[in-house]
């Protein structure tokens, strides 16, 4: 599941409006011919953008030509044009503020990958809502690199529709503190993966950050700020159905995607044709912001790639050692050197420091798609160990796009952290703003966590926020829906346990948790065709899995190669020809899906 951030760079007194000019194009001048390594806020979300990915022709990228949103005139009903490859994109107004439906309005970038079969046809079973999660995450982003593989598991008969939600890359207003991407640039240059405690001044200087946000924040804010949260997003999802001509949600939300989604679920109960959560988050300490209970399985999730890679032997784990206990070992020497001395490294494409908060992050990165990232990762550690820093420096590489300077403002909308910010601040419980609270806070939390110093900054970045209202939906979590819920948890899931699935199923009558025995956040982290049979007969037939049902993977992290260098899988033998198609979609979303988180 489930950061952001700026400084203003201004000058007051003596200074003149021209001068301010001159001192802005300089920076910006400097900026156009320094690389700037990575926005460090992207390190867990936005994971994979890869540039080329897939397998079975099935392909993942960010689409080389932009929509041009903003030429596209926003409507109350859907005004389909066509977009990217083979999809379809409108804007959709809605309200700004839902307590006030007649007042001022924002707009809601919609993507859509048409059902084929059209909408009079007997065949036809509607749309399916998707949420990446984040929150802030895109889900035109989403669709645009993984709608095709989402509909081959669930079948031709399905619209699959997502959007950019409120304050979110294309949907306006947005959440946006910084006067220019120069600036917002050069604010998050010196962030190391957003370790709360990776420097001498420790939480302090975390803590002092976050009264900058908070105050960039208000300044910016024209009165929209306040209505991007959770509770207006459910709202819009519902307009979004309902612009469809459908009375209930079909929907599947990943991460935060769950926060929305059960959202959804206790606000409109009866608007519920079908409702996935999938890598559950505990709303109730979701919307307390604590975000305290997110890493109880994160250490479960390493030890997977500790025994992972002694099972698989030095052929397919290059960091092997004869014993988990000894591969733990050499991974803490490895983290305890680099916290003493960063290693510098230039590679073709970027240059900076390979040091503890790095390779901290990309640890962390690596447990949320393991099938992904776990050869790669023992790659990285043995190439460093025998004194090459490049491999493992490249993991952690932005996956978003370099930071280009322009002279001209860009007039095509797209995705910029700041509302995730907005989104989690808004939505939970106001935070003390004294740094010894912060304090008090990250002590606890660490006791409990050696991954609390990436994840503190959930709570600790909102102590700066403006103190709006709290009077948007934050629970009780209790419903008895129109059609039970489906939940979907991973045993050795790094950032939304399994725990949490079970625990908000209890507040939904009849709902089940379907368990997949894997690592990795998320069910699309590894490859089952057992859960996503599941998936598919949920939404087309309604029915739930057995409760205490548990899916097995296909294969592990560190697979086997043949001799011409493919990865080994089992194909069953009975496959249909539809079945086949969904088997080589989901390994290749295990591969490639972009999970989104906030820091």
């Amino acid at each position: 599941m489930l950061g952001p951030p700026k400084a203003e760079h201004r000058r007051t007194g003596m200074m003149s409006t021209r001068m301010r000019q001159l001192v802005l194009m300089g920076v910006a001048t400097i900026i156009c011919y320094t690389l700037i390594s990575f926005n460090s806020r992207n390190f867990i979300g936005h994971l994979s953008r890869p540039k080329d990915a897939g397998t079975a022709g099935l392909r993942l990228t960010v689409p080389q030509r932009e929509y041009p949103w903003e030429e596209d005139i926003p409507s109350t009903t859907f005004q389909w044009k066509p977009c990217y490859t083979r999809k379809q994109c409108s804007r959709l107004i809605v309200p700004l503020n839902y307590s006030d439906p007649y007042g001022e309005k924002a707009t809601i970038a919609v993507i859509k990958k048409p059902a084929l079969f059209p909408v009079d046809s007997k065949e036809y079973k509607g749309p399916v809502l998707l949420n990446p999660g984040g929150p802030g995450g895109s889900g035109v982003n989403f669709l645009v690199g993984s709608g095709d593989m989402i509909g081959t598991i669930l079948g031709p008969q399905f619209d699959i529709i997502s959007f950019d939600p409120r304050g979110v890359g294309r949907s306006t207003p947005r959440a946006s503190f910084f006067k220019s991407d120069a600036e917002r640039a050069l604010w998050g240059e010196d962030i190391s993966f957003g370790l709360v405690n990776n420097s001498v001044e420790g939480v302090s200087r975390t803590w002092a950050r976050a009264q900058i946000v908070g105050k960039l924040a208000e300044e910016s804010d024209t009165g929209h700020l306040r209505h991007i949260n959770t509770d207006q997003t459910a709202r819009d999802m519902l307009t979004i159905v309902e612009a469809f001509g459908q009375r209930k949600i079909q929907y599947w939300g990943f991460s935060y995607g769950s926060v929305l989604g059960a959202t959804f679920a206790a606000m409109f109960p009866d608007k519920v044709h079908r409702l996935i959560i999938d890598g559950v988050a505990d709303s109730e300490d979701y919307y307390s912001n604590l975000w305290s209970k997110n890493l109880l399985d994160t250490d479960k999730a390493l030890q997977t790639f500790f025994t992972g890679c002694v099972a698989a032997g030095p052929e397919s784990c290059a960091f092997h050692a004869p014993k988990a206990s000894d591969i733990a070992k050499n991974l803490t020497t490895i983290l305890d050197s680099l916290r003493k001395q960063p290693i510098p490294v230039r590679t073709e494409s970027a240059y900076g420091l390979l040091d503890y908060a790095r390779l901290k992050g990309t640890i962390l990165r690596g447990l949320y798609s393991p099938y992904r990232s776990f050869q790669p990762l023992a790659k990285g550690l043995s190439d460093l160990v025998a004194g090459d820093p490049k491999t493992l420096f490249k993991l952690a590489e932005p996956m978003l796009p370099l930071f280009e300077c322009s002279c001209d403002s860009p007039k095509n909308l797209r995705e910029i952290n700041d509302a995730a910010k907005a989104i989690m601040c808004n939505d939970g419980d106001d935070v003390p703003g004294d740094l010894e609270s912060a304090q008090k806070f990250f002590d606890t939390f660490i006791k409990e966590s050696q991954w609390a110093e990436v994840w503190a900054d959930g709570r600790i970045g909102c102590s700066g926020w403006p103190k709006f209202p709290k009077n948007h939906f934050q629970g009780p979590f209790i419903a008895n829906t129109s059609h039970p819920i489906l939940l979907i948890g991973n045993t050795a899931d790094p950032v939304t346990p399994l725990w949490a699935a079970k625990k908000m199923s209890r507040g939904f009558n009849n709902s089940v948790v379907l368990t997949q025995d894997s690592p990795g956040h998320c069910s699309l982290a590894a490859p089952s065709l057992c859960t996503q049979q599941h998936v598919r007969d949920y939404f087309l037939n309604g029915v739930l899995p057995k409760p205490g049902t548990i899916c097995s993977v296909s294969t592990t992290p560190f697979p086997r190669k043949t001799l011409d260098g493919e990865e080994q899988f089992p194909l069953g033998q009975a496959m249909t020809e539809e079945e086949r198609s969904m088997f080589h979609a989901i390994h290749a979303l295990s591969k490639t899906y972009p999970i989104t988180a906030p820091f």
